[in-house]
């Protein structure tokens, strides 16, 4: 039997309501200790919390949530409380003294609500992404695992692999039976059909690994060309440390942008030239670096120059100093921002375009695993019959793959890592 936990579920601090969230066996015993009489699952009632001795706590809105019907699967109970610092942990501290409770520790109740089947381990981490959701595109893309489109993507190709397996074991093993003796053709088609659509859905993981994590938009150009003048106009403050002398900036630096709903880290880097100054020359050496990771450079070039590095595709070459020159950008004025910011949108929309379900590194490496198994299988099913058992076994291993993207199996070592990214009332 788990144990009662509890936890904090909104931010610490003072607020105008709290919850504290109490799930396991223990949970109706330890409401009533609290609040009284329960109210009916999924029935709210106000109620006064009161300490073991009488003495009354706070006035709060109770809720009761019975196993199979809460989000961690267990029996659950709710206390919407005043927002009070005081309130909450003169709680916390008479369900910490309650026999058979403590404090849940981080992710713990996720991990409890995918242990009892409430969520698959993909929604377990479209919820961490939907919680760290920064972008409006960011929250679209969580949500969209956390409903479960990844689950159920390889519940399908999972069925249709369960069915080619199927297929050549009955051949194999009742070959006296009345049972279809070319089952080839089924089974291509069945491989071919899981193969296409998982390649479409790792080629679009990337782009979704980028939603979820954010762009790097790197600022390149020669010193005193305005790079760290056009950050600060795009981020709208004083992020960086601007000077007439070339060179002043030094060190690499990051703002964090909602351009659009896309997240994007706008990167200034020093000014790209020969230099004897060491301080500087590292400084050159460090924006090559990031320049060089970025996943789109802005170029600053003045009239008739050329950019420090050769443009790669999709990168933006505008020019500098728009005020001085009548065309451009120019971060001093404002002018070209607009149109420079739509540019930026528009190369990154094209890139999130085909964006997957499939968010992280490790189900993009569930997925080739699952493609690499059905390569080999459809090599074996093309030697005939004599090698349909090792054409079954190499599509057994291909489900395993897709089994693990949603924690049916073989994802232990992974579980710590994914948890204890939550925070403790989560």
């Amino acid at each position: 039997m788990n144990d009662t936990i509890f936890a904090l579920a909104t931010a610490r601090g003072r607020a105008g309501v709290a919850v504290i969230r109490i799930s396991g066996p223990r949970a109706p015993e330890s409401g009533e200790r609290l609040a009284g009489p329960l109210p009916a699952p999924r029935q709210t009632a106000l109620r006064v919390l009161r300490r073991a001795d009488g003495e009354a706590i706070d006035q709060a809105l109770v809720l009761r949530f019975a196993a199979g019907a809460s989000f961690t699967g267990e029996e659950v109970v709710e206390l919407q409380t005043h927002g009070s610092t005081a309130v909450v942990a003169a709680i916390l501290r008479e369900l910490s003294e309650q026999p058979g409770l403590r404090m849940a520790e981080p992710g713990e109740f996720t991990r409890r609500a995918f242990e009892n089947g409430q969520m698959d381990l993909a929604q377990v981490e479209g919820l961490a992404d939907l919680i760290e959701a920064e972008t409006e595109r960011q929250r679209e893309q969580a949500l969209r695992v956390l409903s479960g489109a990844l689950g159920e993507r390889a519940e399908a190709w999972r069925a249709d692999l369960l069915r080619a397996a199927a297929l050549l074991e009955a051949v194999i093993d009742f070959a006296d039976e009345e049972v279809p003796e070319d089952v080839s053709d089924e089974v291509a088609t069945l491989v071919t059909r899981c193969e296409t659509s998982l390649a479409a859905e790792i080629a679009g993981t990337r782009a979704a690994e980028r939603v979820r994590d954010g762009f790097e938009v790197a600022i390149v150009g020669a010193p005193n060309v305005g790079k760290s003048t056009l950050l600060n106009a795009l981020a709208r403050r004083e992020a960086a440390l601007t000077s007439e002398i070339a060179g002043t900036t030094r060190d690499v630096i990051e703002v964090r942008m909602d351009l659009e709903g896309l997240p994007v880290t706008l990167v200034d880097t020093a000014g790209l030239r020969e230099t004897e100054d060491l301080v500087e020359r590292l400084g050159v050496e460090r924006a090559r670096e990031r320049a060089e990771q970025a996943d789109l450079r802005v170029f600053l070039v003045l009239p008739g120059e050329a950019p420090g590095l050769p443009p790669r595709d999709g990168d933006i070459v505008v020019q500098a100093k728009g005020d001085l020159h009548g065309e451009g950008v120019s971060g001093r004025t404002g002018q070209g921002i607009d149109t420079l910011v739509s540019d930026i949108v528009g190369v990154l929309e094209q890139r999130v375009s085909g964006t997957s379900v499939a968010t992280r590194e490790r189900h993009r490496a569930a997925m080739q695993r699952a493609s690499s198994f059905l390569a080999e299988a459809r090599g074996k099913l093309d030697d005939g019959p004599d090698a349909y058992d090792i054409c079954a076994e190499e599509l057994r291993g291909a489900i395993r793959a897709l089994e693990s993207l949603t924690g049916r199996i073989d994802v232990e070592s992974v579980l710590g890592e994914i948890f204890a990214s939550f925070c403790i009332g989560k």
